[in-house]
């Protein structure tokens, strides 16, 4: 560690056993290098903490200057830009002559390495004009040096020195145009031009016009400083645009993909071309495929997915370049370049498309990897889209995907489930390939919730007498023998698990026990007790699936069954006249619900069948043996839930086509008769050439933020009294992922405050970015000071701190400042997200927050929308199902922070008789924090019970 850093890591160390003055003389005059280190080292640890002891100045100067120690020449610099130069009147103390005589030997140096150290230090004493003038001559002579190391160290030197005062170096412009013009090392050309073009911008384009040709094969660090100042020059009228536009297409093809990434970011702006859209585009897939670091491959694609937004039919022909990024490993990024993929697919290229994608597809089923699952699912949601979207490629993928119905991963056979559902309602000429494809593969299905979904689609959709048919021997197949529980006490008789072998002493929980020969010819004795444990748990897997799942207590995936039995007896009774044939599959239809029932009501299974799936079973039966007399009872089967069903989809095509016009994706029709725009004329509109500034602007989001004088006023909070000798306020501003701090400091006193500085701490996932400088204020006179913190996660997060000075007669005085909580609310934006994934993540999910309704609002919609504003959450719940006259409400809400997490909430809430509302909001969240702060959030809010305008 540098003596500079193992400085810092001291500061706020314990320095209760601090040596006295006296000792710390002692230790400079007499001490080895090794002590003299550590007491400059303490020395500056505490001019910083605000006792500077100005009386060890000289003892410095005499004993630590004169050393060849490199640790004790590094520390030294730091103690020179910490310690107090200027006397109680603001004059430099003559002791400080001492010290600049001493940079000057320094800058003279013949090492190489301690006339840079020096150079940098320079930087950091730049607004001290008085110690600076002196050196001027020496660092000017520095340009010269034999070393790259000493002349790139002085243009910064002298670039710093310029930015506090330019009377210092009044032929800045043309020094470095002729150091420019001679130097041959790369960085220092580098570090020249960035001087040259800040302070003559027409000297660098000068420079620029005569290196043209070479610009191609020059260092990456000067290239960058290229496209930078390239940038900055087409702000303004300049007649060399179309040689910058060329320059950034050569700039495309650099070995760096830094500069690659700035050239294609660049040309952008500078051109809406389509051929330059394109190059710059291609540039970008090409950076993700190569690159290896899958935080640049998000960022690149984030860019690539905005030139999209605004250029989407020149980029159509780059589709099958963009597919190419699912070789990544990592799953967001392979997200990230699906949503690119799906928002670019047209009918020009949907087959190749999903050609693709099916590849894919069966790659993941062929050979399994990390994390083959999440891709195949990803995978299989995409081609939903994709076929719902474009109908001419929904039958060259519905059977590809069905066989993955069977999947041992359950969220891609739920998404196939889904997918089929969706398809074959809105494709009725597919319905009889796909139904007789499910009733096929029902015997390889092993989830119930893919159980549940397959045979709802088959009591819906299979309407021909022969399909039915077909369906019920399907379904008896998966089922096994019937009744099921006589076939169970059979097959226990006969491997001896029950005595006696009556059903009665079955279920009484008779037990019985005898020897039996294993498969390695050993004996064992097996006894089995089947009012604890069930009987067919080891032969489970032998079964039938749909028996499996049935024994083992999935009576839910039972009475689904059972409704869809009674749609397929219904059906086929309206369309055969053969009635012996109906009245037989009747019969049959009702024995298999009536076996479901005795099997949830014995003791051969753990758990018993619940309430809810023995009502529903009892009602199919009782339908089927009322068949012809209840006409609207079998319409409510047979036509009801599939218009249910219609509705439902139709409900989430309406709410996406709103989002997507919520978020201005609708291309925008010029009409002739449209007013034409000036650039020169008028302000920027969206077809202009945007410069740097502006684009960072609309990445961050900055760009839709329209502030004026009084929205900052409510933004300003007050840090000290109007009593204390300095008032101070601060500005918070959030920009992004960083919070900056503009702090007005005022002087009340009529005295100078010397050494004054803000110091700030802060608590939750915030990290102040660097310290403030010192400074001295005259009386009544006003600072301003700067602070930026970083803002990592969605947590609620506070800002303390103080400030220290020094007054009269060097007294130290401290003022403690209020405390600055930052909004959560800034960080949380609206989102939506689907029912399926709703659930998903509210499964995942860990953390939950519990807020109990407390509010004197009488309309439960009311408390909603007053929820969904305190937390900027979207209601997922669609509006028809919150419609009507109820005293109950149920939604569920959602939101996403700027950093990717994920809200969830469910209101669930109910108007008593009284007329208030109680109720609860549940909150969960992947992250503890913003399940809290959301929580903390909605609490603070109720207190103001006025409903939203």
């Amino acid at each position: 560690m540098s003596a500079e850093a193992q400085c810092y890591t001291l500061v706020f160390e314990d320095t209760a056993e601090t040596p006295s003055t006296q000792e710390l003389r002692s230790s400079l005059e007499k001490g080895s290098d090794e002590d003299k280190l550590d007491t400059l080292r303490r020395i500056i640890v505490a001019t910083i903490n605000g006792n500077p002891q100005p009386t060890l100045l000289m003892p410095i100067i005499q004993y630590i200057m004169p050393s060849k120690h490199k640790q004790l020449k590094k520390l030294l610099h730091v103690y020179w830009e910490v310690c107090p130069k200027y006397d109680e009147h603001g004059k430099l103390k003559q002791e400080m002559i001492l010290v600049v005589n001493a940079i000057r030997n320094d800058l003279q140096h013949p090492n190489e390495y301690i006339r840079g150290a020096t150079l940098r230090f320079i930087q950091k004493i730049s607004k001290d004009v008085e110690l600076l003038e002196p050196l001027i001559p020496t660092l000017r002579a520095n340009l010269e040096h034999r070393h790259s190391y000493v002349r790139k160290a002085a243009v910064f030197a002298l670039y710093t020195v310029l930015r506090e005062n330019e009377s210092l170096v009044p032929d800045a412009a043309e020094l470095m145009q002729t150091f420019l013009a001679a130097e041959s090392d790369a960085t220092c050309k580098r570090n020249a031009f960035v001087f040259l073009a800040n302070v003559a911008m027409n000297k660098a384009v000068e420079w620029l016009r005569s290196v043209w040709d070479g610009i191609g094969s020059m260092d990456e660090g000067l290239q960058m400083a290229v496209i930078e100042v390239a940038r900055i020059d087409c702000m303004g009228d300049t007649t060399h645009k179309p040689r910058y536009i060329r320059c950034m297409f050569e700039l495309l093809n650099s070995s760096s993909h830094a500069v690659k990434y700035e050239a294609a970011t660049t040309l952008t702006t500078l051109t809406q071309n389509p051929a330059a859209v394109k190059a710059a585009s291609a540039c970008f897939v090409n950076l993700v495929i190569k690159e290896s670091d899958n935080n640049v491959k998000l960022i690149v694609l984030d860019k690539l997915d905005a030139l999209r937004s605004r250029h989407g039919h020149v980029l159509d022909g780059l589709i099958m370049d963009v597919l190419q990024v699912l070789s990544s490993a990592d799953m967001e990024v392979r997200r990230k370049a699906m949503s690119i993929v799906l928002s670019m697919t047209s009918t020009r290229n949907v087959e190749e498309v999903v050609l693709f994608l099916k590849k894919q597809l069966q790659r993941t089923q062929e050979q399994e990897y990390d994390k083959a699952p999440e891709y195949r699912q990803l995978l299989i949601q995409s081609i939903h889209v994709m076929a719902i979207k474009f109908s001419e490629v929904a039958a060259s993928v519905v059977h590809a995907l069905m066989d993955f119905l069977g999947d041992s991963n359950n969220p891609s056979a739920l998404d196939v489930v889904a997918f089929v559902r969706e398809v074959v309602e809105k494709f009725p000429f597919l319905r009889p390939t796909i139904t007789e494809k499910l009733t096929a593969t029902l015997g390889s299905i092993k989830s119930g919730k893919v159980f549940r979904g397959v045979l709802w689609i088959l009591g819906e959709y299979v309407e021909g007498v022969s399909d039915i048919e077909r369906a019920m021997a399907e379904v008896r197949g998966v089922l096994g023998e019937i009744p099921i529980l006589a076939a169970e006490i059979r097959e226990a008789e006969g491997n001896g698990a029950v005595e006696g072998g009556e059903e009665e002493g079955a279920s009484t929980g008779q037990s019985g026990g005898r020897p039996r020969v294993l498969a390695d010819g050993t004996y064992a004795t097996e006894t089995a007790y089947t009012s604890s444990a069930p009987v067919h748990s080891e032969a489970s897997k032998a079964k039938p699936p749909l028996r499996a799942l049935i024994l083992g207590g999935d009576f839910f995936t039972g009475s689904v069954l059972a409704v869809a039995l009674t749609k397929l007896v219904l059906r086929y009774d309206e369309q055969t006249s053969d009635r012996a044939c109906a009245n037989a599959l009747r019969a049959e239809a009702m024995l298999i619900m009536t076996s479901v029932i005795r099997v949830g009501q014995s003791k051969f299974v753990t758990a018993p069948i619940d309430e809810d799936s023995n009502e529903r079973i009892l009602s199919c039966i009782q339908t089927l043996s009322e068949l012809h007399a209840h006409r609207e009872v079998n319409d409510m089967f047979l036509r009801d839930t599939r218009a249910a069903y219609g509705k439902m989809l139709g409900a989430q095509e309406k709410r996406a086509a709103e989002k997507k016009e919520a978020e201005g994706t609708k291309e925008t029709i010029v009409q002739v008769d449209d007013l034409l725009n000036f650039r020169q004329f008028s302000k920027k509109s969206a077809d202009d050439p945007i410069n740097y500034a502006d684009d960072l602007g609309k990445a961050t989001g900055a760009g839709e933020v329209h502030e004026d004088f009084i929205s900052n006023l409510s933004k300003i909070s007050q840090l000290t009294g109007f009593s204390d000798p300095i008032y101070a306020e601060a500005y918070v501003k959030m920009h992004g992922f960083d919070i900056l701090l503009d702090v007005l400091l005022v002087n009340q006193t009529p005295n100078t405050l010397q050494n004054l500085c803000l110091d700030f701490a802060t608590l939750g996932d915030l990290k102040l970015v660097e310290r403030p400088a010192v400074y001295t204020i005259a009386p009544h006179g006003f600072q301003s000071i700067k602070a930026t913190i970083k803002v990592s996660s969605t947590e609620t997060g506070v800002i303390f701190g103080s400030i220290l000075w020094e007054g009269p007669g060097l007294a130290e005085s401290c003022v403690i400042l209020n405390d600055i909580h930052i909004d959560i609310m800034d960080y949380i934006e609206p989102a939506y997200c689907s029912e399926s994934q709703f659930r998903s993540m509210w499964t995942e999910f860990e953390w939950e927050n519990r807020v109990n309704v407390s509010t004197t609002m009488a309309e439960p919609r009311d408390y909603l929308k007053h929820v969904m504003k305190s937390s900027n959450m979207s209601c997922l719940t669609p509006e028809g199902a919150m419609s009507g006259d109820c005293d109950f409400l149920s939604a569920n809400m959602y939101a996403r922070s700027l950093f990717g997490e994920d809200a969830l909430a469910n209101l669930s809430i109910e108007k008593t008789e009284t007329g208030t509302i109680v109720g609860h909001v549940r909150i969960r969240s992947k992250t503890q924090g913003i399940a809290l702060s959301l929580g903390d959030r909605i609490t603070m809010s109720q207190k103001d019970n006025k409903p939203p305008i």
